[in-house]
């Protein structure tokens, strides 16, 4: 397997009026670039949206959770029937405590933990089989057994960074190719008893929104996804998570504003060298009267085609195009559904790994 490998997902996505990533005052997020603001959509938004698309699925998925002591307790109980809650719950918060996370007094871990369910089942064996705990042990139970989404995302864990997990995934905040100006729905609601002598809504307010065109980009490094998860798994992962990448959406707002889209242009990358965000196709913001999706695909492939000529970059295992019949792709390998995509990706994938495991 080469020293170096990156998968990079570029997707372009209309999304009509909505507000899917809201900030501390309601308004869809935004950000500066290129002198012009934009619409934008936080990687962490996007990331969870992943994740509720992978339980949809059965994907293998952890459980972020300030309860991991109550869900351990759980667990040791289903194994245990002998336990009575009032013991598991001691045992349990021994057994975080003995690896250095702290427990306040409602019994919840001071941060976010996010475990697997393979960690949680054999912790759960672990404290019901052993009266004492060791420390070296429970940490090496804790670093295995990874969920698809622990080693894409990572975990942080600042009482012991031993138990840290590094993302193998990196995913970047979604941003307009052009220029928006934000827009207000000013609502008003009726009280279905009002009497008939009585005139006005019963409730009335705004709602920001905005339309646009979104550059969306994401990478994996296959070589710490592998570390992660082990080849075969790391590479039906990466499957799993294009899937989901580029199906999924976050769902603010949208029961008000039905702004459920789907890509209108996808290109995978296979590189051997480094991943590229080509986020810079659109530093000078698209102009249009007519829609921006089109330009938008002519702009980020003469992009892609720039940077490939540079010699800044080396020539990629693999360049794949899923593209809506609409919009015309210059590129060389183009593929007619998203079935034929993953495969194919999967095929290059499975190859390199392959090769790897013939030099073992």
């Amino acid at each position: 397997m080469s020293k170096n490998l990156y998968i990079d997902l570029n997707v372009l996505q209309t999304v009509p009026s909505s507000n899917i990533n809201r900030d501390d005052t309601g308004a869809p997020k935004t950000a500066l670039y290129g002198g012009v603001t934009r619409a934008r959509v936080s990687s962490q938004s996007w990331k969870h949206a992943i994740r509720t698309s992978f339980k949809a699925e059965n994907i293998n998925i952890g459980t972020r959770t300030k309860k991991a002591v109550k869900l351990l307790a759980d667990k040791m109980v289903t194994i245990d029937s002998s336990l009575n809650e009032e013991s598991a719950i001691k045992k349990a918060t021994e057994v975080f405590k003995t690896v250095g996370i702290k427990i306040n007094k409602d019994g919840e871990t001071g941060a976010l933990l996010l475990v697997s369910p393979g960690q949680l089942g054999k912790l759960a064996q672990y404290v019901t089989e052993h009266e004492k705990f060791n420390k070296k042990e429970i940490k090496e139970v804790l670093k295995r057994d990874d969920s698809l989404d622990l080693a894409l995302f990572g975990r942080m864990v600042a009482d012991d960074p031993e138990l840290n997990v590094d993302a193998s995934a990196q995913v970047a905040h979604a941003i307009s190719t052009h220029e928006i100006v934000p827009e207000f729905d000013y609502y008003t609601a009726l009280d279905d008893l009002q009497s008939e002598d009585s005139a006005g809504a019963a409730m009335l307010g705004t709602i920001e929104f905005n339309s646009a065109t979104l550059y969306r980009y994401a990478n994996v490094n296959l070589n710490e996804l592998v570390r992660n998860l082990g080849k075969n798994d790391a590479v039906q992962g990466i499957s799993a998570f294009i899937k989901s990448f580029i199906l999924s959406m976050p769902t603010g707002k949208q029961n008000t504003f039905a702004n459920k889209t789907l890509p209108n242009y996808i290109m995978i990358t296979i590189r051997t060298d480094t991943p590229v965000n080509l986020v810079s196709a659109f530093e000078d913001p698209v102009r249009s009267n007519h829609g921006y999706v089109e330009k938008s695909v002519k702009i980020l492939e003469d992009e892609y085609q720039s940077i490939q000529k540079s010699g800044l970059v080396n020539k990629p295992a693999l360049n794949v195009v899923l593209t809506n019949s609409k919009y015309d792709s210059q590129l060389a390998e183009p593929v007619t559904n998203l079935d034929e995509l993953l495969n194919k990706v999967t095929k290059t994938l499975t190859e390199v790994v392959q090769d790897e495991n013939a030099n073992d």
